[in-house]
């Protein structure tokens, strides 16, 4: 009989959460990030947090409400270009900030997931990322010495899920949310759809429920565009 994991709302699936935690964020720019998680986290207050996500959100939503809250204090990210709010706290000094290659984020996350501790990448190398990190030499190019992730939550959104916790992601949302959803010490899921144990096709599962711990049924998703375009007249 599988194991149900779900809670019954935002509220239920933080429990835990404190000050100085390092947690992670999945998303890319505003597609598939966990918003009524980021919002249940903002209600708790918990300050100083270090906040791994590819993108800081943008002023007013996603992790940007965490950013005017000052509820962070750290910033591991790979693209902040959005957030005049983060631009202001990184000049002024108010918030650490470490950027990281993109693919170097990715496979932290990843790293972190499968059991890794550390691996050697040549991204970053001869740049201001690669200082005080060491270096080895692998067919005649240099790599740089990564370490996996370590965070007491990861927060991800999905599409569909089961009680079990098994999840589907839709299209381009599936971004680091795979990934962060394997590293988090404890995984919390919410999806748009929520089905009893079972109901899913085991072939069309993305990330499977022994990966998550808590899952639960979100609502009022904005689901912001980030870029908006369109054609000209």
């Amino acid at each position: 009989m599988a194991l149900n994991k779900q809670v019954a709302n935002a509220e239920e699936a933080i429990k835990g959460i404190e000050s100085g935690m390092t947690i992670m964020f999945g998303g890319f720019g505003l597609c598939g990030i966990p918003e009524n998680s980021i919002a249940a986290v903002r209600k708790n207050g918990a300050k100083n947090l270090t906040c791994i996500s590819n993108n800081a959100g943008v002023d007013g939503f996603g992790l940007g409400v965490l950013l005017e809250s000052r509820q962070v204090k750290k910033m591991i990210s790979s693209y902040v270009g959005e957030n005049e709010e983060f631009e202001r706290q990184m000049l002024s000094g108010e918030l650490n900030v470490e950027l990281i290659p993109q693919g170097t984020l990715a496979e932290r996350c990843r790293a972190a997931g499968a059991g890794i501790p550390a691996f050697f990448t040549p991204a970053g190398y001869g740049t201001e990322v690669a200082e005080g990190k060491e270096v080895r030499w692998f067919d005649g190019k240099p790599h740089i010495l990564e370490h996996a992730f370590d965070a007491s939550f990861a927060f991800v959104k999905a599409w569909k899920g089961d009680t079990a916790g098994n999840l589907i992601f839709k299209a381009t949302a599936r971004n680091f949310n795979h990934a962060m959803a394997m590293a988090g010490k404890i995984t919390v899921a919410e999806v748009e759809v929520l089905v009893p144990a079972g109901e899913l096709d085991p072939m069309e599962i993305h990330t499977p429920g022994i990966f998550i711990q808590r899952i639960y049924q979100g609502d009022h998703f904005e689901k912001r565009i980030e870029q908006r375009t369109v054609r000209t007249k």
